[in-house]
């Protein structure tokens, strides 16, 4: 095991060293969310912080979609001590998915349309500010998701072997609309496109159902989220009983089929009683089949980048990644 990474003690609670790594590649987009123009200011400012405080820091830019994954895999093979990810939520997927598997830990500096695991970690949406949390923070080795499709339509997005998410996966509505906003529009409006993405398949979607096999058994429903993080995506939590530091999902599902019902749905939903409602079941896991139950397709997406059609297989890879964690966040 990796140095500065957690060892199971006999009473199984996680044993913990702050990490002594003296370089790191910063990957960062510098086309993601909203300041850009004021980003690789900030990324150089953070870059100084880090170097002074002993972790030498080289910046590293994407230049393409899927790049941040090549640049990471890269670091990896030179053997660097750490890999920062400065970007929103497909930024660090993208960077997972050149990580996983290996020693080398990432640590996060928040930008972009969003960041679901900033918010999970309590990291400040600040570049300099979370800069300085790092030098402190502890390795920790977690668990993360891998989504496969089953029908062998593999794709750059989604290789043969799958494509691993940090944080959350869905299928259904969701999926819908992350695999229908526009890029283009997505660089210039940010979260702006998937609130009019949502707008747009709210009176145009027909809720297909889709089957689910998980832990021996089978439910239909219309919408599933597979959980590694309590958050979801904007204010919203959905998966409130998962959590990055456990070997599974949680899962939840929405059976019903009728706008009116998701539309009731939304209130509680921002009151976080949700699981009050009708249709609501949600269970852990560590891995599910969706299908589409008929004709309809149905569209998946993990870390809010698109993975195409059902039927997709998902599961917990335990032992997947070293994540540098603030002290703020140690449980």
């Amino acid at each position: 095991m990796p140095e500065g990474t957690q060892h199971a003690m006999p009473d199984g609670k996680p044993h913990e060293k702050p990490h002594e790594k003296k370089d790191a590649l910063l990957i960062y987009n510098p086309t993601s969310g909203r300041r850009r123009h004021a980003r690789v200011r900030e990324v150089e400012e953070a870059a100084r912080i880090l170097t002074n405080a002993g972790i030498v820091t080289e910046l590293a830019a994407t230049t393409a979609r899927l790049s941040a994954t090549e640049i990471a895999r890269k670091a990896v093979q030179d053997g660097r001590g750490m890999v920062i990810a400065c970007g929103g939520d497909g930024t660090v997927n993208e960077v997972v998915n050149g990580l996983a598997g290996s020693s080398v830990p990432m640590a996060l500096l928040p930008a972009g349309t969003a960041n679901i695991l900033a918010k999970e970690l309590g990291i400040p949406w600040d570049i300099p500010h979370a800069a300085r949390l790092i030098p402190g923070g502890t390795i920790r080795r977690i668990a993360m998701g891998l989504a496969e499709p089953m029908n062998g339509n593999h794709s750059e997005s989604v290789p043969k072997g799958g494509r691993y998410f940090l944080c959350v996966a869905g299928a259904g509505p969701d999926g819908a609309i992350v695999n229908g906003v526009d890029n283009d529009f997505k660089k210039q409006a940010g979260i702006l496109a998937y609130w009019a993405e949502g707008a747009r398949q709210f009176f145009s979607y027909n809720f297909p159902e889709m089957c689910i096999r998980s832990n021996s058994q089978e439910r239909r429903a219309t919408f599933v989220v597979l959980g590694r993080t309590a958050h979801y995506g904007g204010p919203f939590k959905i998966t409130t009983g998962a959590s990055l530091f456990d070997n599974s999902f949680e899962i939840l599902t929405n059976s019903q089929r009728s706008r009116l019902g998701y539309l009731i749905c939304l209130p509680a939903l921002w009151l976080g009683k949700l699981r009050r409602m009708k249709g609501i079941e949600a269970w852990k896991a560590t891995s599910a089949i969706c299908e589409a139950a008929s004709t309809d397709p149905v569209y998946a997406q993990v870390d809010g980048e698109p993975i195409g059609p059902a039927p997709i297989s998902f599961r917990v890879v335990p032992d997947a990644l070293s994540l540098v964690t603030p002290a703020l966040a140690r449980a």
